[in-house]
């Protein structure tokens, strides 16, 4: 029996209907919220994360992607954009999955629809954080992953406390943030997101996200999107693969 499994979101964004457009169906988009993946912008194109295709290519209204995997697994992605007046749009997101074969025993498929939910919920909180703040300039990501096995319970609470979030922390806090690399610059940054699973900063020029493996065993990771016009990706990326490794090496 196949096991099928949706995700369904609606929100409304402060930018036009063109402006999230670009965001969700444009390569230099997606860097600026959610990662790197460029769309062939044609019905039967090929997405390049996941080998997706394009089912639906309807600027600025309607995009639809698929991708299929080995052992009967299909995840089918869509959005669909409408004016909401004065500027604003309304985004209706969905994911469905539709699973036939055998799922993993090392990662079961309640923990796999767990995360999903979740990370649905704080990248379209991300979307709505970079069309209000960074709509439209170019983007450089940095993925770093933490060392090692997968996180334990404690981790994620010492990558807190070594970012400088209080115990009590809260969204709206600020607080300036030490970033890593050859200049080690202290950035005044606002938590915009803030759980067990995930910590979300912004900063004048940069989104900075955290994800907390432990949650569903695997590596803590972070992923962030700057949009300095001096960002430097490999530069960025190693400078904050360091910090992570440093954060490692504390908790051991």
């Amino acid at each position: 029996m196949a096991r099928e499994f949706e995700v369904r979101r609606e929100q409304d964004l402060p930018a036009t209907p063109e402006q999230v457009w670009d965001a969700v169906a444009t390569g230099a988009g997606n860097l600026g919220w959610l990662y790197p993946m460029d769309i062939e912008p044609r019905v039967g194109g090929k997405a390049t994360r996941g080998d997706a295709t394009v089912l639906a290519w309807e600027p600025p209204r309607h995009l639809a992607l698929r991708a299929t995997q080995d052992g009967g697994f299909s995840n089918t992605l869509g959005y669909h954009v409408e004016p909401a007046g004065s500027g604003a749009s309304r985004l209706r997101m969905g994911i469905h999955w539709v699973h036939t074969g055998v799922v993993d025993e090392a990662w079961a498929w309640d923990a796999k629809t767990d995360a999903a939910e979740k990370h649905v919920d704080f990248y379209q909180h991300g979307l709505a954080e970079y069309l209000r703040h960074f709509a439209g300039r170019p983007a450089a990501y940095v993925r770093a992953t933490r060392p090692g096995p997968p996180a334990g319970p404690d981790d994620f609470a010492a990558l807190r406390r070594r970012l400088g979030l209080a115990d009590d922390a809260a969204v709206g806090d600020r607080f300036a943030l030490l970033a890593p690399g050859p200049e080690r610059a202290r950035v005044e940054v606002v938590v915009d997101w803030l759980s067990a699973d995930f910590v979300g900063l912004r900063g004048p020029d940069a989104l900075y996200r955290f994800f907390n493996g432990g949650t569903w065993k695997v590596p803590t990771w972070l992923g962030h999107h700057l949009f300095g016009e001096d960002a430097d990706e490999e530069q960025a990326t190693k400078a904050w693969t360091a910090w992570l490794d440093e954060t490692h090496a504390e908790e051991l």
